[in-house]
């Protein structure tokens, strides 16, 4: 027994060494695989970070190497949108349309040709396939010069001093690069809803001291459209003024169109009407625009300010044109007022209205005391169509 515990004595310690030996290096290696790990962890990460670092300073680079949008580019930008409302191959169009070349065949009538003193008016128009009236005028002014005339027609301001109907004129944009001016207008119509106008327009100035114009509708993000204004959503207009061959004379002649809502019949039969008295008070106020009026229009930015030359292309085409004789030539001195339009029987008319009227009174948007007034006419004109049948039917009877 003793030399067996002297032997487990003896091998014992050397087995608990062992022992612990092995739980020494199982630690030491434990510790040095998480060592290992945290490096390669760490070089991973750092390997990362200069990555995205590098991506970083690369996309910086660039974008510092892009020039920054200024309030000038913005405003550049919203030039070009202005500049490509009006543009040159407008022009062209209008050149044509005024010599009397249109898409189409259309059937032009004959509605005015009436002069004075100082002054002579035609007109003519047509009713395309697929749009509103068309109209083709020419108006010759007297002892006027082109520039004058042109500055006149461009005068908002004193436009509403002499129009009647114009209730508002503002501008709201120019481009002084391109010349193109926007402006609104809010026009009256009598027993109708206001209308209103969103207008872009540009002026060219050609060979001779000859002026064009030609303007259509655009939209505006300062005003979009209201409720208590009829919108005109289809408007061309142009026109060219020049001087008369011979004579201290200038013509403006105008090709307009325009859809303001109203019935094509009525509207026809109203400007053959009123067309005339407009042209004399426009003649009048014409008399009174002197260089004072033309010197406050300079005052202000314009179309006029910022016009442009007719490009040399359009201006040989221009050349290539025989250009059709001054309408209202004649010896200017007494009133030869011719109108072509048949005037309607006092039945028709009075039929006409009515009719008119009962579909002003089935509008959503006529006033109540426009209704109120068109109720009372129409009871008016029933009362007078009635008692014209009655005197008719006696007459007969007794004639029988």
């Amino acid at each position: 027994m003793t030399s067996g515990g002297s032997y487990w004595d003896s091998v014992a310690p050397r087995i608990l060494i062992d022992f612990d030996g092995f739980w020494w290096h199982r630690r030491e290696s434990s510790s040095l695989l998480l060592a290992l790990l945290m490096v390669l962890i760490s070089a991973s990460v750092w390997r990362i970070a200069r990555v995205v670092s590098s991506s970083r300073w690369r996309r910086r680079s660039v974008s510092e190497l892009k020039p920054k949008p200024s309030a000038s580019d913005a405003r550049n930008s919203q030039t070009r949108m202005i500049s490509d409302i009006v543009s040159d191959a407008d022009l062209k169009t209008l050149v044509a349309n005024l010599e009397g070349k249109f898409d189409g065949e259309e059937k032009w009538e004959n509605v005015i040709d009436k002069r004075n003193g100082l002054l002579s008016y035609t007109a003519k128009c047509c009713r395309p396939k697929d749009g509103p009236l068309k109209y083709l005028s020419s108006t010759v002014f007297e002892n006027c010069s082109t520039e004058l005339l042109r500055d006149f027609y461009m005068d908002n301001d004193y436009r509403q001093q002499w129009d009647k109907t114009v209730v508002k004129h503002e501008q709201l944009q120019i481009d002084e690069f391109s010349g193109t001016e926007i402006g609104r207008t809010i026009k009256k119509f009598p027993l109708l809803t206001p209308r209103e106008y969103v207008l872009a327009w540009r002026l060219w100035e050609g060979e001779d001291k000859t002026f064009y114009c030609f303007i259509k509708e655009c939209e505006h993000a300062l005003f979009p459209q209201q409720k208590k204004y009829v919108r005109v959503r289809y408007f061309r207009s142009g026109w060219r003024i020049r001087k008369v061959p011979g004579r201290d004379a200038c013509e403006i002649k105008m090709v307009h169109q325009e859809d303001a809502g109203l019935n094509v019949e009525m509207a026809k039969l109203v400007f053959a009407k009123g067309i005339w008295s407009y042209v004399c008070k426009m003649d009048a106020a014409l008399r009174k625009y002197n260089s004072s009026s033309q010197n406050a229009l300079a005052r202000h930015a314009s179309a006029v300010t910022f016009i442009q030359k007719v490009p040399p292309e359009v201006e040989i085409e221009i050349n290539t044109i025989p250009l059709s004789p001054v309408e209202g030539k004649e010896a200017i001195g007494e009133d030869k007022g011719k109108k072509f339009l048949r005037r309607p029987s006092k039945k028709v008319i009075t039929n006409s209205l009515i009719i008119v009227g009962v579909l002003c009174l089935s509008h959503v948007n006529f006033s109540l005391v426009a209704k109120v007034a068109m109720a009372g006419v129409l009871k008016k004109l029933s009362k007078r169509e009635a008692s014209s049948s009655n005197k008719v039917s006696s007459s007969s009877v007794i004639g029988s």
